[in-house]
């Protein structure tokens, strides 16, 4: 079956998906005062990491146009769309609109759009998870159904080094702020089923912290002999290594990948963060 997965930059992929030919990229843009990046596969993050860390703003991020889909949309293969929680960004809908639209001209087509209601390698999993049930050979609409129960068992946490910039662009409405700085406490993060954020505790410095998410991690996963353990760390492999020793030397998850954070996941989880799911 002749199948493409779009996924937004918010996927971090890993190597091999990078250079699958079924996985198509469409990026976002992100702002760092005037200066307009693209996230795509020149993205550098050295670069941006340094601009973000002179720069007194926070950065923000623009989403796909519907007509950055469209294009992706044309050939004679069945279609899937993972995109970043439409509870965080606009990529989401503007991947509908594309549908949409491209849909009153091929009304035959066959497009399912993916809301992760998660980010990062929550996106990853999830596309990973529709090239797995496409090459076992199940039909359209068997992928829709499986990856929809799939996504359902997904949980997704994070320990950043700060959240200046999810505070600063509204991602935390409804969390108190919390003066990390001067005492340097990390939050443990966590997606909802609804695609927000949510404040699941919190340690005093980053080690404990990391220690704190790999307990909760052992706590609350199911069957984790057939869960892949996907890691993503900004600019810090040996935190992201750490973090994943810790958690396979308590739980027996089947398979575990780390992978880089790209243009948008590394302006959410800033210098030295981890997202984790499972």
């Amino acid at each position: 079956m002749a199948y493409k997965i779009i996924v937004d930059s918010c996927t971090d992929l890993t190597d091999r998906m990078k250079k699958d030919k079924h996985i198509k990229l469409v990026p976002l843009t992100i702002q760092v005062d005037d200066i307009i990046i693209t996230d795509d596969e020149f993205f550098n993050q050295k670069d941006f990491l340094k601009l973000v860390a002179e720069s007194p703003n926070s950065p923000k991020s623009s989403c796909p146009s519907p007509e950055a889909y469209m294009k992706l949309y044309s050939g004679k293969e069945d279609i899937y769309v993972v995109t970043l929680s439409a509870n965080l960004s606009g990529s989401y809908n503007s991947a509908e609109v594309g549908k949409k639209l491209y849909l009153e001209e091929h009304p035959y087509k066959n497009i399912e759009i993916f809301n992760s209601c998660s980010a990062s390698v929550g996106q990853t999993l999830i596309a990973g998870k529709i090239q797995e049930y496409v090459e076992a050979g199940k039909g359209f609409s068997e992928v829709i159904h499986l990856t929809k129960a799939f996504r359902e068992k997904l949980s997704t946490k994070f320990v950043l080094e700060n959240l200046d910039t999810l505070r600063k662009s509204g991602r935390l409405t409804g969390i108190k702020a919390l003066i990390t700085s001067v005492l340097n406490i990390k939050p443990i993060m966590a997606g909802t089923k609804e695609g927000t954020i949510c404040k699941l505790d919190q340690a005093r410095g980053i080690q404990k912290a990391l220690i704190l998410m790999v307990n909760l991690i052992e706590q609350d996963v199911l069957k984790p002999e057939e869960r892949t353990l996907a890691i993503a760390h900004c600019n810090n492999y040996n935190r992201a290594l750490f973090v994943k020793e810790e958690i396979l030397r308590r739980v027996p998850f089947k398979d575990s990948f780390i992978v880089e954070t790209a243009g948008v996941s590394s302006m959410y989880a800033g210098d030295g963060g981890i997202i984790v799911c499972y």
